[in-house]
This record gives structure tokens, sequence and C-alpha cells, in this order.
């Protein structure tokens, strides 16, 4: 029976040994690319919509409003590479690329062309199957080459896999949906991490989405040992503070589950990790940052003597004032009902007012695993119509309402009150918001 016993947990801590150093092989594989912290980032040719709201607050004399929108468009963003054929997005990629080596600055790519994107909502779209992705890949690969590139991989597509999102199984197989999402991952990574200048990021959704442990998992099953890292809060709101706590214990939570000290016991165990939502040593609110401590503690007790070393970027681009606090509507004017804040509080991802631009792109960030600021999202660009209709928004206009605003029922529907007005289609120019972002930004963007 020992003898037994003895052969079973040395063929346990074998494997365990052996899945630790593939996972290390291949995580140093990836992470032998560094990013430079002196690193200057591309900026884009403006949007034309920021172009032309630009004229028109100089053709009004709005000549402060004007230096902010001039100002917001200087500052180094996204290029984001979203369907085409494979010919078209190998042009975009070549001319980015053109124009970043003119400028002497490292660009960031955001590939979003993921089949299923957005689970068909705000920002649906992408390739039509696996093959047609892989092949629009192979296109981006190739264009890119050897030249030195930021790669944003799909942002939602780990945090917001087809599991989660609510199809009807009898029109989607969601079990081979999903694990086709893993696949399509895995050849992305494979075939850009070639470049010898490429550095790959996947999604890690932000820190009021999935719990650590989950996003962790999915992470290791789409192939971030192979990746230079992860990315978060991408066309999210969520303070840098609470984001580079969360990711640092994302990047915990990795070491923890491929690390084989004590006997292996923790191998790809990452459901054992504490998260923004629960730590076994107190109660965690994801709202409040002080109760983190409780997290960090969990991590300090567990850690051992692995140390982890999965790099990440944070996306500061609409962060500067944080997250919309939906309570403000339940107060006087408005005397909203709980039904209708907690509504908005669910929709704060989608076009909130009083936002603020945050801090602008570096790599100097003063956290060794945190790669970069960078401003993924399009300040400016609509996240979608946002209204009652597509879930994001209610409201009881009995309680509050404005002249010229919509009295029937049609109308209320594909209205935004936190706004008053209809908001643009995802992607399309807003130009109250994108002045609203320069107005409030933090670092202000004109002294």
């Amino acid at each position: 029976m020992y003898r037994l016993f003895f052969r079973h947990r040395a063929a346990r801590n074998c494997y365990a040994a052996a899945v630790v150093l593939l996972l290390s092989v291949a995580s140093a594989s990836a992470q032998t690319k560094t990013l430079s912290t002196d690193s200057r980032f591309f900026v884009p040719k403006p949007s034309q919509g920021a172009v032309q709201q630009f004229k028109n607050l100089l053709q009004h004399g709005q000549f402060r409003d004007a230096a902010l929108i001039g100002a917001m468009e200087t500052v180094p963003q996204a290029v984001w590479l979203t369907g085409g054929t494979a010919s078209q997005v190998s042009a975009t990629v070549g001319t980015t690329l053109e124009e970043a080596r003119l400028e002497r600055a490292v660009p960031v790519m955001v590939l979003y062309n993921i089949p299923g994107r957005d689970c068909g909502s705000y920002s649906a779209g992408g390739a039509q199957d696996t093959a047609t992705y892989e092949a629009w890949i192979d296109a981006v690969a190739e264009a890119i080459g050897s030249r030195e590139v930021i790669v944003v991989l799909e942002p939602d597509s780990l945090a917001n896999l087809p599991s989660d999102c609510g199809y009807d199984p009898s029109h989607v197989n969601i079990p081979q949906a999903t694990a086709d999402r893993f696949t399509q991952i895995q050849y992305a990574i494979s075939k850009l991490e070639v470049g010898e200048k490429t550095l790959v990021y996947l999604d890690a959704g932000n820190s009021h989405w999935q719990a650590v442990p989950t996003i962790t998992a999915r992470l290791v099953q789409a192939g971030i040992q192979s990746a230079q890292g992860f990315f978060t809060n991408v066309s999210n709101f969520n303070l840098n503070n609470y984001e580079t706590k969360y990711d640092t214990w994302v990047s915990d939570c990795l070491a923890f589950g491929t690390d084989g000290e004590q006997g292996g016991w923790r191998l790809g165990n990452y459901s054992y990790c504490a998260s923004q939502y629960y730590s076994p040593l107190g109660t965690v609110n994801p709202d409040d940052i002080s109760t983190w401590i409780y997290t960090d503690e969990w991590f300090e007790q567990n850690m051992g003597t692995t140390v982890p070393t999965t790099h990440f970027l944070i996306d500061t681009g609409r962060n500067g004032q944080g997250v919309l606090n939906a309570s403000v509507y339940a107060a006087s004017p408005y005397n909203q009902p709980a039904s209708v804040t907690k509504t908005l509080s669910g929709g704060n991802w989608c076009n909130p007012p009083g936002r603020g631009l945050g801090v602008r792109p570096t790599a100097n960030t003063g956290v060794a695993l945190l790669d970069a600021f960078v401003w993924v999202k399009t300040p400016g660009e609509s996240d979608g119509t946002c209204n009652a209709a597509g879930g994001a928004r209610a409201w009881n206009y009995l309680d509050y309402s404005l002249p010229g605003w919509p009295t029937d029922l049609a109308g209320q529907a594909v209205f935004d009150p936190l706004w008053g007005l209809d908001d643009p289609i995802a992607g399309a120019w807003f130009s109250q918001q994108a002045l609203d972002l320069a107005k409030r930004a933090s670092p202000p963007l004109l002294r």
C-alpha cells in the first residue's frame, strides 16, 4: 500500500513539475520581449467627427472648447481594426505602421473582429466563423512582421464568453461557441507572438466584472502563458487604484495556480484565489477599495515564495472621474425610484455623463507589472444607443422630464435621459460626450 501511494504521489509530483516547467518556459519566452519605460506611443489622425466638432466650435467662437478637443486629439490613442477583408486589414496595418515609424512611436492596435462580438449587442459583428477569423489574423500578423506593436486582442472576448451571453440554446450551440472562442484566441496568440516585437495582451474585463478566479482560469485556457500579458478597463471608467489592485491579484492568482510548491496542490486551482467579491478573511465590497485589504491578506498568506510575472495594461482614456454613481438620480430634482437607479447602475458602462479623460498614455507607470497606461477606447466615440430598448437605461418620466423630451413610449424607449437626447450608435462620434470628457479631464488638458 505504501509503495502504491508513493508511486502515485511521485507521479503526481512529476506531472506537477512538468506542468510548471512548461508554463514557465512558455511564459519566459513570451516575456523576453519588453516595452521600454521611455516608449512613445502613436498618435493617429483625428477622426472626422473630432475635426468637424473642432471647426464648429471655432465658427461659434467657442475657442477654449475647440482647444480642448484639439488637445484631446494630440494624445496617443489606439487604432481599432474591426473587420474588412484580409487585404483591407493588411493595408490598414501597413499604413498605421508607416505613420508610427515617422512619429518614432509605438502603435497600439486593437483587434476587434472575433466571431459573435459583443454578444450581438451594440457593437455586434465580427468575422463570420473561425476559418475567416484565422485568415484575418494571418493577414494582420504578416503585415506587422518584425515591427514593434502593442496588440490589444479582442476586448470583452474572455470576460464576456458566449456562455455569458444568454443565448437561446435552441439557436446557438453555446458549448461549441465557447470552445471556439478559446480556439480563436489561442490561434491569434500563436500567430501574433511570432513577431519579434509584437506584444500581445488578452482581455481580462475590469475590476467590476468577472471575479479574479474566474478571469484567471479563462486567461489560462486562452493561452496567457504564451502572450505578453492581459489588459483591463477597456471602454470602462474604473479608477486606476481599483484596476491596478485587481490586475495585480489576477497576476498573483496566475502565479498561485501554476506553482508546484507544497506538492503541487495549487496547480490549476485558481478557484482558491480570493477576489474583489470574496475573501475568507473578511467581507469584501467591490465598490469600496478599503475592504480589499482582506483579499490582499489572503494573497500575502498563500503566495508562499511564488512571484507573479504576468504583465498588464490599463485603459485610462475615460476614467479620470471614475464610474457613474447612479444614486444621484434618486435625489431631487430627478426623484427616480430604486428600480430605475438599479438599471442605471447596471448600464453605467454605456455613455455615462460627467466622466473625464484619465492619465495620459505612458509606459513609465512606477508599477513593475503594469507595462503601460494607454487610451484604448477612442474618447468621443459612442458606446451605443444606451437606451431603455437596449436595457442600459430606465426612467420614470412622470417624476422628471424636461420640455422637448419624448412623451410617447416609442420615443422614450430610444431616448437617453442622462444626456437628454438620442445617443449615436456605437462607434459614431458623440460630440457632447467628447467635450464633457475633455472638460473634466484629470489631469486637465489645458492649464
